[in-house]
């Protein structure tokens, strides 16, 4: 049997965040579901360990999280769930939330190019 990816609690926590998106979020998942970007599957709020990123590829192997003003404070957490997502062989890219929501292009451009690296 695999190992899980997660805790009960991560599961529930999960399912909390995909119930309650940002706008940011509601934008990018808008070009991200269903295959709409390269053909790759995207999965919101997917848990992995104790952390939820914002959106995930499993395939591919590509977490993209979405940063609001509250990351300003927070860097050492960022970084650390960065560290935690690369130590598990995933790739990440973070956005600002003013990007996703004032310029969609350049960001599906960048997420893109880094599927097709």
């Amino acid at each position: 049997m695999p190992a899980k990816r997660t805790t009960p609690k991560g599961y529930k926590r999960a399912r909390e965040l995909r119930k309650v998106p940002t706008p940011a979020e509601i934008k990018l998942w808008a070009h991200l579901r269903g295959g709409k970007l390269n053909g790759i599957k995207f999965r919101r709020q997917h848990a992995i360990g104790e952390y939820v990123p914002d959106f995930c590829a499993i395939k591919p192997k590509l977490i993209i999280e979405l940063d609001g003003s509250q990351h300003l404070e927070q860097g050492e957490y960022d970084n650390e769930r960065t560290a935690f997502f690369k130590s598990k062989g995933y790739r990440v890219l973070r956005f600002w939330n003013n990007d996703v929501l004032n310029n969609i292009d350049a960001v599906l451009e960048v997420i893109g190019n880094t599927l097709n690296e």
